[in-house]
C-alpha cells in the first residue's frame, strides 16, 4: 500500500479519534475558504477579515480554553493541528489565530481575574473582540526586558506612556494587552482602542506577512483602570509564559506551510517535461523532495511528542525553543528549494511556494529568532547564560 506523501510514518495513526476530527474540520476550511483566495490577500496585502466570522463558528478561537469562557477545551495536540492546517493554507491566518489564543486569550484567563475573564473571553471567542499583543519594541527586539513603555499610578488609575512595534492584529484590534515597566516590574494591562492617547498605526510596505495585519502602538498618557490591570502576574514570566504557548503553535505551523509546498511542487515536476520527461524523473528533483519529506517527518514526530508532553504537563520551554528553531528552519528551506524547483513559475503568487517563503521569514524571526533559540539550548547544555 502506498504511503502518504505528507505522512510517511503514518503520524495520523497515532491522534485520537478527536484529534483527527478537528485536523480535518480545519484543513476542510483551508482548502475551501482559505487557499482560494489568499494569493490575491497577500498579493494586495490585505488581511480577509471575512474569514474572521468563519474561524470564530468553527470554534478556533482559544480552542485550549474552558467551555465556560467560550473555548473549546481541546488539548494541545489538537491546538497544533489546527495552526498546522491553517498555516498550509497562509502563515497569516494562523498568526491571527495564534494571537488571539495564546496572546491574548490566554493571558486574561491564565493572569486576569474571573471579572476580567468572564468581560472579554466569551466575545473574542466568538469574533466579536479581537485582541494584539503589546510586548516588542521599536529598540528592544530580543530583549524584552529593556521596554521603556511604562505605567504610573495615579489615583485608582494608572497612566501608560511609551510605544510597541510589529504588532500583530494591531489595527483590527479592540483591546491590547499591553506589558509595561512598573514601580513593581513588569505588569500587564488590558488597553482599550478608544481609551485617550491610544493609537495604532498600520505597517506597509512589507515583503512578509502581507495578508496580516501589522502594526505600531503607540501610549500618550493612556489612562488605565485597575480593573483592567492583569492582577496575578508580574515580571517577565508574564508575557514569556505567553510566548510559550505561541511558540507551541508555532512549532506546527510551519509544518503546513512546509506540506503546502511539497504539494505543489510534486504535482508540478510530474506536469513539467523538459529534456523528453517529467522533472520528476530526475534524480536531483526526486533526491531535493526525498530530502524535504524526511525533514517534514521529523518535524511531525517533534511536534507531536511537544504535543504530548504539554498535555501531560510536562513541557518545557526549552522543548518549545528546540522545535521551534527546527521546525522554522525546516519549512523555510523547504519553502525556498521549492521555489527553485518551480523554475521561473515559482516567483509568483500564483504558485504558494514563494509566498510561504516570504511569509516565514518574518516566523522564523517573531516569538524568539533561530539565534534566541538557539542560545536558549546551548544555556540548557551547558549552564552557561550567553545572551
Amino acid at each position: 500500500m502506498a504511503l502518504n506523501p505528507y505522512d510517511l510514518f503514518d503520524i495520523r495513526s497515532l491522534l485520537t479519534e478527536e484529534e483527527r476530527a478537528v485536523q480535518d474540520t480545519v484543513a476542510r476550511f483551508t482548502d475551501e475558504r482559505v487557499r482560494p483566495i489568499i494569493g490575491d490577500a497577500f498579493a494586495e496585502g490585505r488581511f480577509p477579515r471575512e474569514l474572521i466570522a468563519e474561524i470564530a463558528d468553527l470554534g478556533l478561537l482559544g480552542s485550549s480554553l474552558p467551555e465556560e469562557y467560550g473555548g473549546g477545551g481541546l488539548n494541545g495536540v489538537s491546538y497544533g493541528l489546527i495552526c498546522q492546517e491553517l498555516e498550509r493554507g497562509d502563515s497569516g491566518i494562523r498568526s491571527f489565530v495564534s494571537v488571539q489564543s495564546s496572546l491574548c486569550m490566554y493571558p486574561i484567563y491564565a493572569y486576569g481575574s474571573e471579572e476580567q475573564r468572564m468581560r472579554w473571553l466569551p466575545d473574542m471567542a466568538a469574533g466579536k473582540v479581537i485582541g494584539c499583543f503589546g510586548l516588542t519594541e521599536p529598540q528592544g527586539g530580543s530583549d524584552p526586558g529593556a521596554m521603556k513603555t511604562n505605567a504610573k499610578r495615579d489615583g485608582g488609575d494608572w497612566v501608560l506612556n511609551g510605544s510597541k512595534m510589529w504588532i500583530t492584529n494591531g489595527n483590527l484590534a479592540d483591546i491590547a494587552i499591553v506589558w509595561v515597566q512598573t514601580e513593581d516590574g513588569i505588569q500587564g494591562f488590558v488597553v482599550e482602542k478608544d481609551f485617550p492617547g491610544f493609537t495604532a498605526q498600520e505597517i506597509h510596505k512589507k515583503m512578509s506577512l502581507r495578508a496580516s495585519v501589522t502594526s505600531a502602538l503607540f501610549l500618550d498618557n493612556v489612562r488605565v483602570p485597575e480593573a483592567n490591570r492583569l492582577p496575578n502576574v508580574k515580571g517577565l514570566k508574564g508575557p514569556l509564559g505567553c510566548l510559550t504557548q505561541a511558540r507551541y503553535g508555532i512549532t506546527w505551523g510551519p509544518i503546513g506551510a512546509a506540506i503546502a509546498c511539497l504539494d505543489e511542487v510534486l504535482a508540478y515536476t510530474k506536469e513539467r517535461i523538459l529534456f523528453d520527461r517529467p522533472v520528476a524523473a530526475t534524480q536531483s528533483a526526486q533526491i531535493k523532495m526525498a530530502e524535504m519529506a524526511r525533514r517534514i517527518t521529523l518535524a511531525q514526530l517533534l511536534s507531536l511528542q511537544l504535543g504530548r508532553l504539554k498535555d501531560a504537563g510536562n513541557m518545557q520551554p526549552a522543548q518549545v525553543s528546540l522545535a521551534k528553531w527546527n521546525n522554522c528552519r525546516m519549512a523555510i528551506d523547504i519553502a525556498r528549494e521549492c521555489r527553485d524547483l518551480l523554475g521561473g513559475a515559482g516567483i509568483t503568487t500564483e504558485h504558494a511556494a514563494i509566498r510561504h517563503a516570504l511569509n516565514l521569514e518574518s516566523v522564523i524571526t517573531y516569538e524568539g529568532t533561530e539565534t534566541v533559540h538557539q542560545l536558549v539550548i546551548g544555556r540548557e547544555l551547558t549552564g552557561i547564560n550567553a545572551f
